[in-house]
């Protein structure tokens, strides 16, 4: 039983990645605004960031504003993989080390987050982008043990996250490219370490430049998103906190479940470590004992890494972007709305 929870307390955080890709420079300029590309020319630029930044406006290249904060809502579905379960428990008078139990078979682990984080950056270079993420959020976990018992367990938490990214963006003809990569490390509220989670963007697409106004613009993108978190998960719970010692039906049918597997489908050897480690839980259970202290470790990973996103940007003017971007085509959906603001500096 308990162990369903702490699955979940950690599936939960591997799913919490805040996939952020910087801004996108407008490289090119429509034939139609050779006027405004020779106003580019002419720009005398003294501003420290991007470095080279003159050079990009001598060649006659529209460069976004060096500096941005972003506002970031992101929500995420995605199913989970757990594996290498081991399991402990520390009572008054019982500590049982760590044991894995490999026997026990989860079905279909679903994890639904969303979060509402900040994103500044600097264009280092016209090519380069370098940003921060801080953020926070809130996700469920559903994990569904199917072996040796039938159970499932939601758990709600909230999550912080904070890290870094880099963006190389460019242009080739009319298509631009980016790739972006970041790195963050996420931390439920119940787990007593942050989960790291690695995310990958590579997409490319067009911008579409109004007529009257060529700083204003709608970009359209195709790409793949690549997500991979930190596998090995080690920690400890109350077992009243995987199971709440008031739900009596419950807690009964669990133990009765775990019983008639015990004495009716159970091998020599999955016994053998039932009687190390589940049976004690078990018992613990029964008793209400909600003060058990659960350990536990497991590896656990994202189900499906890639899968692909389309995405959209309204360019108002070099100071404001709205932009949205949905993951499709895979195991994980996404839905990522951003407001970015940027300046001279």
């Amino acid at each position: 039983m308990k162990i369903k929870c702490f699955l979940i307390i950690v599936i939960t955080v591997c799913v919490f990645n805040q996939t952020i890709q910087a801004q996108q420079p407008s490289t090119k300029i429509n034939k139609k605004h050779e006027a405004y590309r020779d106003s580019l020319k002419q720009v005398d630029y003294h501003y420290t960031f991007p470095f080279m930044g003159q050079g990009a406006y001598n060649k006659g290249f529209d460069i976004p504003y060096p500096v941005g904060i972003m506002g970031n809502f992101v929500w995420m579905e995605q199913g989970i993989s757990v594996n290498n379960l081991q399991l402990g428990l520390e009572t008054k008078n019982v500590n049982i080390d760590m044991t894995p139990v490999d026997f026990i078979q989860f079905g279909d682990n679903v994890n639904t987050s969303y979060s509402v984080n900040v994103r500044p950056d600097v264009w280092v270079f016209p090519f380069l982008n370098v940003y921060g993420i801080l953020g926070y959020g809130h996700t469920k976990t559903e994990v569904n043990l199917v072996y040796p018992i039938t159970l499932r367990s939601v758990v709600e938490q909230s999550v912080s996250t904070y890290g870094i990214g880099v963006m190389a963006a460019g242009a080739v003809g009319p298509v631009f490219f980016s790739v972006d990569a970041n790195f963050t490390w996420n931390k439920p509220e119940l787990l007593d370490k942050a989960v790291p989670v690695r995310v990958t963007g590579i997409r490319a697409g067009h911008s579409f430049v109004f007529h009257n106004k060529p700083d204003r613009n709608i970009a359209v993108w195709v790409g793949g998103f690549f997500m991979e978190t930190g596998s090995d998960t080690y920690g400890q719970l109350k077992l009243k906190d995987a199971l709440p010692s008031a739900d009596g039906t419950k807690r009964d049918k669990i133990v009765s479940d775990y019983y008639y597997w015990y004495d009716n489908e159970a091998t020599i050897p999955q016994k053998a470590v039932a009687d190390r480690i589940l049976t004690p839980i078990v018992e613990r259970l029964a008793d209400a004992d909600g003060e058990a202290i659960i350990k536990y470790g497991l590896d656990k990973q994202v189900q499906q890494k890639w899968n692909g996103v389309i995405g959209a940007q309204f360019q108002y003017n070099k100071h404001w972007m709205l932009r949205t971007e949905l993951g499709v085509l895979g195991n994980r959906k996404s839905v990522l709305l951003s407001l970015n603001y940027r300046f001279l500096l």
